[in-house]
C-alpha cells in the first residue's frame, strides 16, 4: 500500500475505515435550526407547520403566530382551548419595546368574595364555579389587527380544516388525553368528543370537531360581512364572540353550571395592549407579559440571578425570593398596592440577592398541601427577518372545565389562580383578572431579539430563566442550553387552588449529577429526582436572532425535546 493511502486510512473516510474523535460529539440531541427569512417553534409539529404555512403566504411573525396559536386550539387542545387564555408578547420590527395583549379573562361584576366562598365552602370545584371570561379570541384578533397584515379567514383557514376535518393523532396526544380523560370523562358533552366510544382515543385514530370549526367559521363569516376597514372587520369577528349568540351561551351555560357571567362582562372585555414591563439583564433588555402574569416574577428570577454567583442553591434561592415577592405583592396592575418599578428596581432587586445565604430559606406556609393544579399549556414562538417577534403561552385544559357542545369550547378556568382571601393582592375582584402562571418573554439587544414561551405551571418561570442563564453566562448554544439539565423549586405556596405549599422543596433531573444533588441537600434542600428529561419540567421553546458575520440577520431556534415542541426555519 502506498503511502498516500496510509495516510488516507489513518484519516478515515473514502481512503480507509473510521477514526473516533475526528469529529466532535453533539453538544445537543437536536440541533439548533438556522434560518435566515422565518422561524417557529411551536408545541407540536402540525402547529410548527401552519405558522411555516402563513409564512410561506407572505405572513409576517404575528400572523404565523396567530395562526398557530389558534392552531394549538384545535391539535393540542388538551392543553390549551380556544375558550381559555392567550398571554401574548409582541416586539414589532425596528421597535425598542414589546407590547403585552392581555389575553387573559375577567371574573364576572356578578360575582364577589363573600358569595363563592359561602357557596362553595372555601372551595373552587372545576366546573361553573372558576370560570372567567374567555380572552384567548379577543387577544388573537388584537393582536391580529394591531401588529399583523392579514384577515382572520387567512389566519383561520388551517385551524378549521383541521377542527372539520380532523386529523390524526399521535402517540403523544393520545396518551395526554387519556390522562386529561381521567378528569374530563365525568362531563358527557367533553366525553363525547374525546372520548367518543367510552374510551381513550388512541394514535392514528382521527379527532374531529365539528362545533369548534362552527364556532371559527361564525367569526370569519363576521369579518367577511363587515363592511369598513380591515380594523373594523376584525372588530365584527371579535363582536360576533363576545356578542349575541355565542356570548348567550356562553353566559347561559356558566351560570346554569354554578358559575357567574353576564352578557355585560362579554360585551365588554378587551384583550388591552401595553407596553410590556422590563428589566436589564446583562446586555438584554428582557420584557415580560403584564402582572396579571407570573411575568414580572421570570423577570425577578433574572435580576437576582445577575447578582449572584450561578449555582443550584443559589437559583433554588432566587426562585424562592422571587416567588414570595409573587406571593406578597403581584396581582393585576390596577390592584398592585406597590409599583412593578420598585419590585424590579435595583434596589429591591440588591436586597433579595443579599438574603441569599448558605441555607436554605424556609418554606411560606400554605392552608393545603394537596395539589390539584390544572394539567399544562403549550407555546408559540415565531421570527421573521424584519425582526417582528411573537411569543405566546396559550392554555386551559380539558380537564378544567366541560365543553360547551353548541360551541365546542371551554369557559377558562382560570378563576382558580385567584385566592378566596380578603387580604391577599390577588384575592378574587369583581370583574378583576387573576394572575396566571403562562408567561411569555421578549429580550432586545441592538437590532437583535430573542422570544421565549414555555408551559409548566409554577414551572414556566423557572425553567426561562435557566435557558437564559445557560446562554448568557455559561456561553451555551440554544438548543444546548434549552436540553440542559433543570430542576424546580417549591418552597412557596402553588399558583393554582388550594394552593398548596412544600418546604425547600427541589426537583432535579439527574443529570445534574450527584455531588450537586448532595451539595443541595447540604444546603437543606429536601431534593427529589427527576428523570433525565422530565415533562414537568416544562418545555422552553425559543428564537433568537444573531447577525452573521457577514452582517446578517439570521435566526436561531430551538425546541424543547422533554415534550413535543417542533422548530421550523427557512
Amino acid at each position: 500500500m502506498s503511502s498516500k493511502n496510509e495516510k488516507a486510512q489513518t484519516k478515515g473516510g473514502m481512503g480507509g475505515g473510521l477514526v473516533p474523535g475526528t469529529y466532535p460529539p453533539p453538544r445537543a440531541l437536536r440541533p439548533t435550526l438556522v434560518g435566515e427569512k422565518w422561524s417557529v417553534v411551536a408545541g407540536h409539529p402540525r402547529v410548527s407547520s401552519v405558522a411555516a404555512e402563513i409564512f410561506s403566504a407572505g405572513g409576517n411573525a404575528i400572523d404565523a403566530g396567530v395562526a398557530a396559536g389558534i392552531a394549538s386550539n384545535v391539535i393540542q387542545v388538551d392543553m390549551a382551548n380556544f375558550g381559555g387564555i392567550a398571554p401574548i408578547l409582541i416586539r414589532p420590527a425596528n421597535s425598542k419595546v414589546a407590547y403585552s395583549v392581555a389575553g387573559v379573562g375577567r371574573w364576572s361584576q356578578s360575582v364577589s368574595l363573600k358569595e363563592m366562598i359561602e357557596r362553595y365552602n372555601g372551595s373552587l370545584p372545576l366546573d361553573g364555579a372558576p370560570a372567567i371570561v374567555p380572552g384567548a379570541p379577543a387577544a388573537w384578533i388584537s393582536a391580529l389587527e394591531r401588529f399583523g397584515t392579514m384577515s382572520l379567514k387567512q389566519v383561520m383557514e388551517p385551524a378549521i380544516e383541521l377542527a372539520r376535518n380532523g386529523f390524526l393523532i399521535d402517540q403523544s396526544l393520545a396518551t395526554s388525553l387519556e390522562i386529561t380523560g381521567r378528569n374530563f370523562q365525568k362531563w358527557p358533552t367533553s366525553a363525547a368528543i374525546f372520548r367518543p366510544e367510552g374510551r381513550a382515543l388512541v394514535a392514528g385514530e382521527r379527532l374531529r370537531q365539528t362545533a369548534l370549526a362552527d364556532l371559527l367559521e361564525r367569526l370569519v363569516a363576521a369579518e367577511s360581512k363587515s363592511v369598513g376597514s380591515r380594523s373594523e372587520k376584525l372588530k365584527a369577528a371579535h363582536r360576533a364572540f363576545y356578542e349575541g349568540e355565542v356570548a348567550e351561551t356562553i353566559t347561559k351555560t356558566v351560570v346554569s353550571r354554578g358559575g357567574f357571567m353576564t352578557l355585560k362582562d362579554l360585551a365588554n372585555f378587551e384583550a388591552e395592549i401595553e407596553v410590556a414591563p422590563s428589566l436589564m439583564v446583562k446586555d438584554w433588555h428582557f420584557f415580560a407579559t403584564a402582572s396579571w402574569s407570573q411575568g414580572p416574577t421570570a423577570l425577578a428570577i433574572l435580576g437576582i440571578l445577575s447578582r449572584s454567583k450561578f449555582t443550584w442553591h443559589n437559583l433554588a434561592e432566587a426562585i424562592t425570593l422571587a416567588f414570595n415577592d409573587r406571593e406578597d405583592f403581584l396581582a393585576e396592575p390596577l390592584l398592585m398596592k406597590k409599583p412593578l418599578e420598585e419590585l424590579l428596581s435595583d434596589k429591591h432587586l440588591d436586597s433579595l440577592a443579599n438574603l441569599i445565604g448558605d441555607d436554605a430559606i424556609a418554606g411560606r406556609a400554605s392552608s393545603s398541601t394537596v395539589d390539584s393544579s390544572l394539567g399544562s399549556t403549550t407555546a408559540v414562538v415565531t421570527m421573521d427577518s424584519a425582526g417582528n417577534t411573537f411569543s405566546t403561552s396559550p392554555s386551559d385544559t380539558l380537564d378544567g372545565g366541560p365543553i360547551i357542545s353548541e360551541l365546542g369550547i371551554i369557559c377558562s378556568p382560570r378563576g382558580v389562580q385567584s385566592r378566596l382571601t380578603d387580604n391577599h393582592p390577588n384575592k378574587l375582584v369583581p370583574g378583576g383578572r387573576p394572575v396566571v402562571t403562562p408567561v411569555a418573554l421578549v429580550g432586545l439587544n441592538d437590532e437583535q431579539s430573542w422570544a421565549l414561551a414555555c408551559p409548566g405551571g409554577d414551572v414556566i418561570v423557572q425553567a426561562m430563566a435557566q435557558v437564559i442563564w445557560r446562554v448568557l453566562n455559561d456561553g451555551m448554544e440554544l438548543q444546548e442550553a434549552v436540553e440542559a439539565p433543570r430542576i424546580a423549586a417549591f418552597n412557596a405556596p402553588s399558583a393554582f387552588h388550594p394552593h398548596p405549599s412544600a418546604d425547600r422543596l427541589v426537583f432535579a433531573e439527574e443529570r445534574i449529577g450527584q455531588d450537586e444533588i448532595a451539595e443541595l441537600t447540604k444546603r437543606g434542600h429536601q431534593v427529589k429526582i427527576w428523570p433525565e428529561y422530565e415533562f414537568d419540567a416544562g418545555s422552553v421553546q425559543t428564537i433568537k436572532s444573531l447577525e452573521n458575520l457577514s452582517g446578517e440577520r439570521v435566526l436561531h431556534a430551538a425546541a424543547d425535546p422533554r415534550r413535543s415542541a417542533y422548530a421550523w426555519a427557512k
